[in-house]
């Protein structure tokens, strides 16, 4: 809605959509990189406590059917850390501890494989620790020697800190650093919006509308749709000021005759004797019932050509509206000395608008009585078939030539030859408009004489 400050400007829109895709980016990372950070600290500290075991492992020895061991600085060398991490071992012949802490979780010498270590995590002295032992096989002695040796966690746990906040450190600087870029980076991309923008806030400077297409430079693929649909309404509404313009400037033209006829009739009324203003008042009343059927069609071209939404198609019976119409004008058919027939028993229904039926039905039949020859018919027929249904008013008068009938449909036209009685131009407009609304059509068909106009209307 306009005006809701409630909805977000397109930029932070813009901003949030591609942030947040980045975070969710980040979290996703961090969840991975955590997990292979885990690994790598974990593999790389078995590394070592496995170096470690190895090098103890390859000092146990048998002299004289006993076993012995000489164990190497070297090894709890390679444990040393920042951390001062506590080292423990145990080495046991079956059952029997040969040295190190007793106490020192000792695994089933069965569950082994001969030279390879296996690691796992224990708890020790209230402490968690790594284990790393192995089961050496050696000559002559038929027991298993299980060598062991653990450590504490702190340096494995610090590392892996360290590594998480390098880690979390990178990903912030790289959001950040995004979102910092994205903002003028947005500016950029929006600018061909802004330069639309301005060339349709430049409209409102000029003194007079400005339905011109809009020149806002070259604009993105995105955006062309919308300039052109924006073009296109300008080049809509243009046509509808113009027809407006047109309208009135036609509608003015029009009634200036009838209105110049009775300004000079009534003073001639004042100026004349008894014959004469009796003369002119027949003239007054002739032009006053001239500007009269004006006005009466021009409103009725208004109703017929009217914008906006339509009401909902209602059911109509031709039959009823054509029987209302003749009666309507059954006395003036009389005066004119023409004779108004309706054909046809069946009663066909079309959805539309009754009010709109009835208007094209007596403009054509007017039409019908007023150019027709006094002794004339006017006949209307009803049809109904597969794809339409069909209203046929035909008339005996002197017809509109081929080459003309388009013409016949433009406002204030008039085909009639010298002599004809005056009209507006307006009856076959009206009768055009109103049937456009109701995605009927009009066509003037070929007679031997008079004219024949069929309306069609689409199937219900």
């Amino acid at each position: 809605m306009p005006g809701d400050t409630r909805t977000p400007a397109l930029r932070t829109r813009l901003l949030v959509a591609m942030v947040g895709p980045l975070l969710l980016a980040a979290v996703v990372i961090g969840l991975v990189g955590a997990t292979l950070i885990a690994d790598v600290v974990r593999r790389t500290s078995d590394r070592v406590l496995g170096g470690a075991l190895g090098a103890i492992a390859e000092t146990v020895q048998v002299e004289r059917g006993e076993v012995t061991l000489d164990l190497p600085a070297a090894a709890f060398g390679m444990l040393e850390n920042g951390e001062r991490d506590n080292v423990y071992y145990r080495i046991a012949v079956g059952g029997e501890l040969l040295t190190g802490y007793a106490d020192l979780s000792a695994p089933d010498p069965a569950t082994l494989a001969v030279d390879v270590p296996r690691y796992r995590f224990a708890r020790y002295r209230d402490q968690d620790i790594r284990i790393a032992e192995v089961r050496r096989a050696l000559p002559r002695i038929d027991r298993p020697v299980v060598i062991q040796i653990a450590e504490t966690l702190d340096n494995r746990r610090a590392l892996n800190r360290r590594l998480m906040i390098a880690l979390l450190i990178g990903e912030c600087v790289l959001v950040g650093a995004a979102a910092l870029l994205l903002r003028p980076a947005l500016g950029w991309s929006l600018r061909p919006l802004a330069r639309l923008r301005g060339a349709v806030e430049a409209r409102d400077e000029r003194a007079r509308p400005d339905f011109s297409p809009l020149e806002a430079g070259p604009l993105p693929s995105e955006l062309r749709p919308l300039a052109q649909a924006f073009d296109r309404l300008l080049a809509q509404l243009d046509s509808a000021t113009g027809g407006v313009r047109r309208f009135t400037a036609d509608a003015s033209h029009q009634m200036r005759t009838p209105l110049s006829v009775l300004k000079v009739q009534v003073a001639l009324a004042r100026r004349g004797s008894g014959g004469e203003r009796a003369e002119a008042l027949d003239e007054i009343a002739e032009a006053v019932t001239r500007l009269e059927r004006l006005v009466t069609q021009l409103l009725a071209l208004a109703r017929a050509e009217e914008a906006g939404v339509s009401a909902p198609l209602e059911a109509v019976d031709l039959r009823e509206v054509a029987s209302a119409v003749i009666t309507r004008l059954f006395a003036q058919a009389v005066e004119a000395g023409v004779e108004l027939t309706l054909e046809g028993d069946e009663r066909p229904v079309v959805p539309g608008h009754r009010t709109l039926i009835f208007e094209i039905l007596s403009n054509l039949i007017d039409n019908g009585i007023r150019y027709n020859r006094r002794g004339g018919t006017v006949s209307v027929r009803l049809a109904a078939i597969d794809t339409a249904t069909l209203m046929i008013v035909a008339d005996d008068g002197p017809g509109i030539p081929a080459g003309h009938r388009d013409a016949a449909f433009e406002r204030f036209v008039r085909l009639g030859a010298a002599g004809s009685p005056e009209g507006s131009g307006l009856g076959l407009a009206i009768v055009r408009s109103a049937a456009a609304r109701l995605n009927a059509t009009v066509e003037l068909e070929d007679a031997e004489r008079g004219t024949v106009v069929v309306v069609r209307f689409p199937s219900a």
